[in-house]
């Protein structure tokens, strides 16, 4: 797991990280900012985010993973692929920002390979406030599952974990932006 790290953290620097002014979704202003689509959508960088998720899973009871559409559906579908060539399959859930509109009016795709009562583990690529996760969590919950694991790959240490841990989630992730930066140097 340490050499994937090791691989992912120079990958997610040379296609994801960048340093400068930039306005972040939740309207706060930041020295950097991490757009972990074009590592996610890179074949290797996929295979690693996919490969370390199912790693961190392993024993959380886990029976699917959800995350908030657009940034987590490779990470979902990463970790959905993964798990059916490990013998271990976890269907992923794809959560929409607003409901369908028409037809069944969802918010979630993929219910049909759930059943009522699993426990969903949510996929976040970056967190910041925490403020997408806790929309998916109630979505999740409001389809009638129970929200086990939280997971992103670079936990921005901006007051989102502490967010999710007053809703009763916790967070773990494959970066803190130190262990990010710490990882790709060394």
């Amino acid at each position: 797991m340490k050499e994937s790290k090791a691989k992912l953290a120079r990958l997610l620097m040379a296609l994801s990280y960048a340093e400068g002014d930039f306005v972040l979704t939740s309207g706060r202003k930041s020295d950097y900012y991490f757009d972990c689509r074009q590592t996610a959508l890179n074949p290797e960088g996929c295979y690693l985010i996919g490969k370390l998720f199912l790693e961190m899973l392993k024993g959380s009871g886990a029976r699917g993973v959800a995350g908030m559409t657009m940034g987590a559906d490779p990470l979902v579908s990463s970790v959905a692929v993964l798990s059916h060539l490990d013998g271990s399959p976890l269907p992923a859930i794809i959560v929409r920002k607003q409901s369908k509109g028409h037809g069944t009016n969802q918010f979630l795709e993929g219910l049909k390979n759930l059943q009522p009562g699993d426990t969903i583990a949510l996929l976040e690529d970056v967190v910041s406030s925490g403020g997408s996760l806790l929309a998916v969590a109630e979505r999740v919950r409001a389809a009638g599952f129970t929200v086990g694991a939280v997971l992103c790959v670079l936990d921005r240490e901006e007051g989102g974990r502490e967010a999710l841990a007053q809703a009763g989630l916790t967070l773990d992730a494959i970066f803190t932006r130190r262990e990010l930066l710490a990882a790709a140097k060394g």
